[in-house]
């Protein structure tokens, strides 16, 4: 079974930088980034196949963050530069050995990891 770990999160100022990182236990052919704030839905900010291939991006993300996995560690990571006040939210990171629609869509995952919050001052 699959287990997601995520640490790094805290709060910066805007323009700032941070990086979050999720520990993977087992194996998980795609792995995800997504936040979320109250009331609204969980939003998929990036993702990436554990095998290679290209990242994938939300637009909100595209030319700020970074998605990366380290397969020595199993470990994803998102590094967050350029950070907006609009970026604070709950950030958790996904997995799931299969997809069959978008990557960036909560659906297409089955295990999630508890969460870190980052909060970005104006």
């Amino acid at each position: 079974q699959v287990r997601l770990v995520e640490s790094g999160g805290g709060s910066a100022p805007a323009g700032g930088s941070l990086r979050l990182a999720c520990r993977v236990s087992g194996y998980s052919y795609y792995l995800a980034w997504f936040r979320q704030v109250p009331e609204n839905e969980r939003e998929g900010v990036a993702a990436i196949e554990t095998g290679g291939g290209n990242p994938f991006y939300a637009d909100s993300a595209k030319g700020r963050f970074t998605i990366a996995h380290d397969n020595t560690k199993n470990t994803m990571y998102l590094q967050m530069n350029s950070l907006k006040p609009e970026d604070t939210a709950v950030y958790y990171c996904a997995a799931d050995h299969r997809a069959t629609g978008s990557l960036l869509s909560a659906t297409e995952y089955n295990t999630w990891g508890q969460g870190t919050q980052v909060t970005v001052s104006s």
